[in-house]
């Protein structure tokens, strides 16, 4: 009958530790967009074609800065900060150029969506005592400016980072007392 207790305490204690590895926080970052993935963001921008596309339809993908919360409205001299002053107008884009030409003829899209997903991994006990605390970060963030004159397209450009992946790792080999010496106010041991 005792080694059947301890196999059954030794099983309870494993399916205690796998389910503590559940309890550590995760968090989700994500900008409201039409798109969940970098390639989709991309091959919409991409669909918009210089001097035929209209600002219809980039309300119709959802580039609306009076609705979506993913979109900045550009005036022109918000684009005219962009770009350098010194480069001679015939390197520039034809559709650059003809917007910087159009002055306040000219309004810019500037799109930025992200989503990043923050997942607290490793030991249970060692993240919750502050022993050490490894958070894996991914996702993609993708970034666009699109520029119109007289709502008609004249530039697209856009970038990003489709695979985002990092890893940030906090130790602290005292735990809970490491953090312990900066909640004490030293202003008033000073005195």
């Amino acid at each position: 009958m005792l080694p059947s207790i301890r196999i059954l305490l030794a099983i309870a204690a494993a399916g205690f530790v796998a389910a503590c590895a559940d309890l550590l926080p995760k968090a989700k970052s994500e900008v409201d967009s039409p798109w969940r993935s970098f390639a989709q963001a991309r091959a919409a921008v991409e669909a918009i074609e210089p001097g035929r596309a209209a600002t219809e339809q980039l309300r119709a993908i959802g580039l609306d800065p009076l609705v979506g919360s993913n979109v900045q409205l550009l005036t022109y001299s918000d684009i005219a900060l962009r770009f350098p002053a010194n480069v001679a107008p015939d390197r520039l884009d034809p559709g650059l150029r003809q917007c910087l030409e159009a002055g306040k003829g000219c309004t810019g899209y500037y799109i930025n969506v992200r989503e990043v997903r923050r997942d607290r991994v490793g030991g249970f006990w060692s993240d919750t005592l502050g022993f050490n605390r490894i958070v894996d970060v991914s996702g993609w963030s993708f970034n666009a400016l699109i520029l119109t004159v007289n709502d008609r397209v004249v530039y697209t450009l856009h970038g990003g980072q489709p695979n985002l992946h990092e890893q940030e790792v906090t130790r602290h080999p005292l735990g809970p007392l490491q953090t312990f010496g900066e909640s004490i106010s030293f202003g008033r041991l000073a005195r």
